[in-house]
């Protein structure tokens, strides 16, 4: 062709013209990358990290210094412009940089929301003085959390769930309380948990329940009389199923605390007033006044779950003395607690020895027909079943979706363990998470499993069996993190915020997780040194505005562990200031590249607390996290 339009047609593909100005493209970008790269090594000291393989052991400065205080000079025309080349995610140095103290020894177990002093205030009945009651924003301590004297890094699991340092956890009283069942003893400078009796009834309950791999989640509840959280968490786990355990900080003193200690999940809970702030799993505990406890552990139990009760009441007539409780009083507590159970629709699987197991139904069909008939119990009209967090207990039972006939599973059957843990869960699937699809569940599965890959490439520790073991993800949304994470041996807790746009805590729980509400304006219902790794992914975007975000890194360092790793993510600017406040913490960090490269505004900030403790008994205050 000639002319016309197939002229320039045609020249748009001459190879002769296109490797010219291939070679003149080039060679202008070589030269634009020479003079960029010129003015950034004059101009600025210090930059991000594109690329790391291991976390940090000395400071990193992420930001480059200051820009001058000098203005540039005034334009004297509307049409000039003055163009600023230089870097903006940097944090004031001229101003002082905040440093915090540590806090008093005394402190050194402190949890903000189960204050015993604060707790006195409040009522007795119902153990309401036992629930969370926080610190308002006046009362809120600015110090770090000190380290007993003598902390050490606890044993690897799976030596952890037999010995624990007692420098760690220094309370004897439950050797001496449960010295007969020999649960836990002192040997030296260590606790030793040999089980006891524990190990026959676990393989009394599996065998009765028929667990296998369609189990993965289960919660333990420790009531005011009855310590289960020691135990049996610690050797379910040998079984492939992880426990969510709860006890109340009480008279005896360190449950939770030895649970973790020995990398076993817990939180400190009670049973009182409020909702649990869980969800469906499978659960044990004791009787409650009127029935409420068994109600609220229905509501958490999911469709066909099982509830399981060993100790007082059951095997009262041989154990009655003992308890110091007599014969009449027992026979109506377990008189009670079957009456309540038959009210629930459950079904009374084995009543052996110590031990006595029920069964939820797998659907409500049945149920509403018989409880027409004997007028007991009415199901709940009101409040949102999932809603938990400072949420008053219903004396009614929470219906469960609807099914067409008695043999449907309400709300969707569950995948066997490990193939429910990356299949779209029922209630995505059936649309009752608002806005989320099955498309976008299975992205987020991929996503996370990519980010958990380049966090091993920038944290090499990742990769180490046994450096973490207890992990806290505190904003979960899915538990992509988590699952990423399962064939590792570490467990993970997964936090759905309060303030969190949609609730998917539901999810968390089909998928074979653990996992809980939290206010991160308010301290976790948990000890000092709780986690050996926390994952912030974009929290402190979240909280922007709501609570100053000093309080939520302070509450941070009181859960993390000594030498602990932290991974945030969120924009530059956050992570900057964020950066700021951890230096001011004797923090170690550095700021890296998203996986996706350098231009993402998304950053990840990867930060260790250092190693310091309270100074012996005889030297008083504790001294300065720096020394």
């Amino acid at each position: 062709m000639a002319g016309g339009v197939g002229t320039p047609y045609m020249k748009l593909y001459n190879p002769y013209l296109k490797r010219a100005n291939l070679l003149h493209i080039t060679s202008v970008a070589i030269l634009c990358s020479l003079f960029y790269l010129l003015g950034v090594w004059q101009h600025s000291g210090n930059t991000f990290v594109s690329t790391a393989n291991t976390i940090p052991t000395t400071h990193h400065t992420a930001c480059p210094p200051t820009p001058t205080t000098t203005k540039p000079p005034t334009t004297t025309t509307k049409t000039e412009t003055t163009l600023d080349f230089k870097p903006h995610h940097t944090f004031n140095a001229t101003e002082e940089l905040k440093s915090y103290p540590p806090c008093d020894i005394k402190h050194s177990e402190y949890t903000p929301c189960e204050d015993r002093e604060r707790s006195l205030k409040f009522p007795r009945e119902k153990l309401v003085y036992r629930e969370r009651h926080c610190p308002k924003k006046g009362e809120l301590m600015k110090c770090l959390v000190p380290a007993p004297n003598g902390y050490k890094n606890p044993f690897t699991w799976p030596k952890s769930r037999e010995l624990a340092w007692f420098a760690n956890v220094p309370h004897k009283e439950l050797t001496v309380e449960k010295a007969v069942q020999n649960w836990i003893r002192v040997e030296g400078d260590k606790f030793r948990f040999p089980g006891g009796g524990l190990c026959s009834l676990e393989v009394l309950m599996l065998t009765s329940m028929g667990l296998n791999s369609s189990y993965h989640s289960a919660m333990v509840l420790s009531g005011p009389q009855s310590i289960l959280v020691v135990g049996w968490g610690a050797y379910l786990l040998s079984r492939n199923i992880i426990t969510m355990s709860f006890a109340p900080r009480d008279s005896h003193e360190a449950q939770v605390q030895f649970a973790l200690e020995r990398g076993v999940p817990a939180m400190i809970g009670v049973m009182a007033s409020n909702r649990l702030p869980t969800h469906p799993a499978h659960s044990t505990w004791p009787t409650a006044p009127d029935g409420q406890f068994l109600i609220e552990v229905d509501r958490v139990l999911r469709p066909g779950g099982y509830w399981i009760l060993s100790g007082p009441p059951i095997n009262w007539k041989t154990h009655w003395k003992g308890w110091q409780r007599t014969e009449q009083d027992l026979n109506a507590e377990q008189t009670a607690i079957e009456s309540v159970a038959k009210s629930l629709c459950w079904k009374k699987i084995k009543e052996k020895g110590d031990l006595a197991i029920w069964q939820k139904p797998t659907n409500h069909v049945q149920c509403k027909a018989n409880l027409k008939a004997i007028q007991s119990l009415q199901f709940c009209s009101a409040q949102d079943p999932d809603v938990a967090w400072y949420t008053k207990m219903e004396i009614c039972i929470t219906p469960l979706p609807e099914a067409k006939d008695i043999k449907e599973v309400a709300g969707g059957e569950l995948k066997r363990w490990p193939e429910r843990l990356n299949v779209v869960p029922p209630r995505i699937n059936s649309g009752s998470i608002r806005g989320v699809s099955p498309d976008m569940f299975t992205q987020d599965t991929d996503l996370w499993k990519r980010r958990l890959g380049y966090y091993k490439k920038v944290n090499n520790q990742l990769s180490q069996k046994g450096r973490y073991r207890n992990l806290l993800d505190m904003n979960a949304r899915f538990g992509g993190f988590a699952a990423a994470l399962a064939n590792d041996p570490v467990w993970v807790m997964n936090v759905v915020p309060t303030i969190s746009p949609v609730n998917t805590l539901g999810v968390i729980y089909e998928r074979g997780l653990i996992g809980t509400y939290q206010d991160w304006c308010e301290a976790m219902s948990t000890y000092p040194r709780t986690y050996d790794l926390l994952h912030a992914d974009s929290v402190f975007t979240l909280y922007n505005d709501r609570c100053d975000m000093d309080d939520i890194l302070l509450e941070m360092d009181r859960i993390l562990r000594p030498e602990g790793t932290v991974i945030f993510r969120d924009d530059v600017d956050v992570l900057v200031k964020v950066k700021a406040i951890t230096d001011g913490m004797k923090w170690e960090s550095m700021i890296v590249d998203h996986e996706d490269g350098p231009m993402e505004r998304e950053k990840i900030l990867m930060a260790v607390k250092t190693y310091w403790t309270a100074p012996p008994a005889d030297q008083g205050q504790s001294t300065n996290p720096t020394s």
